[in-house]
């Protein structure tokens, strides 16, 4: 049971004074970062061909520690109050967010040896060890507190974003029936209309389809005035709510009358 207690207390990144604790969570978050950099210069075909034989050699020792992290915290995960019954309380603690994370982040490793997959589908799931990246949350708060926002903001953000793709779809649909007749390549279809009216509602712009009728321009003028504001909504949407989680941490801060130290009740 000291052991347990010991690996739970060394793998939980909030023991900042614990120095064991503090170097193996440092050494994850660099293992992380290694590996996002691995697969980003492994896609050069030069690196890919020069170093191949290196880059096998460290994807077999990432998933290695990262296999032996995940079964440690399922394993210690029922000394949490919140996940105490050792049945129910790890399938709780195995469907939460980062622990799926954790899941997908060692799982294209295990599946080619389980499957027989195409060449193309074993790429994709090498692709998929970018998801690694999400294993970050777990250690710094500021990712922790943007998550709590999305949660916090989500019936807002479905209804901005559900407003912003019904303009999208009205946009693309009148876009077409105007420009088909003289652009049939261009705005071949209504869904060929929406890379448009994407590219016009957040004002990116591409310049590769435009409309050359007169109504045409007076409609993308329109939908391009409208796309300032409605593109924006969602980021102003978390904007408040991060000053409003902000606001909320340092309601809970106490200071102690011994030292003057701020700390999180």
């Amino acid at each position: 049971m000291f052991i347990k207690r010991r690996i739970h207390e060394v793998l939980d990144a909030r023991h900042s004074n614990d120095l064991l604790s503090k170097g193996v969570n440092k050494f994850l978050i660099v293992l992380i970062l290694i590996n996002t950099l691995a697969v980003i210069l492994e896609s050069v075909s030069s690196y890919s061909l020069n170093y191949g034989s290196l880059f096998t050699a460290l994807e077999i020792f990432s998933v290695t520690v990262f296999t032996i992290e995940y079964f440690l915290r399922v394993w210690t995960c029922d000394l949490d109050q919140k996940f105490d019954s050792p049945i129910i309380g790890r399938l709780r603690y195995i469907i939460k967010p980062m622990s799926i994370i954790d899941l997908v982040a060692i799982l294209p490793f295990f599946l080619p040896m389980l499957f027989a997959f195409d060449l193309r589908f074993i790429r994709l799931l090498r692709i998929v060890r970018m998801v690694r990246l999400l294993k970050l949350g777990r250690y710094f708060e500021v990712i922790q507190k943007l998550g709590r926002v999305f949660v916090a903001k989500t019936e807002e953000l479905i209804f901005t974003i559900g407003i912003v793709l019904l303009l999208l779809v009205v946009a693309s649909s009148l876009m077409y029936y105007v420009e088909n007749p003289v652009q049939p390549d261009a705005f071949s279809s209504i869904p060929a209309a929406m890379w448009w009216g994407v590219a016009t509602l957040t004002t990116v712009g591409y310049g590769d389809i435009y409309p050359i009728t007169a109504v045409g321009r007076t409609l993308g003028a329109v939908i391009a005035v409208l796309g300032v504001g409605m593109v924006a909504l969602p980021t102003g949407i978390i904007s408040s709510g991060f000053m409003e989680e902000m606001q909320r941490n340092e309601d809970k801060k106490i200071t102690c009358p011994h030292c003057g130290e701020d700390f999180h009740n």
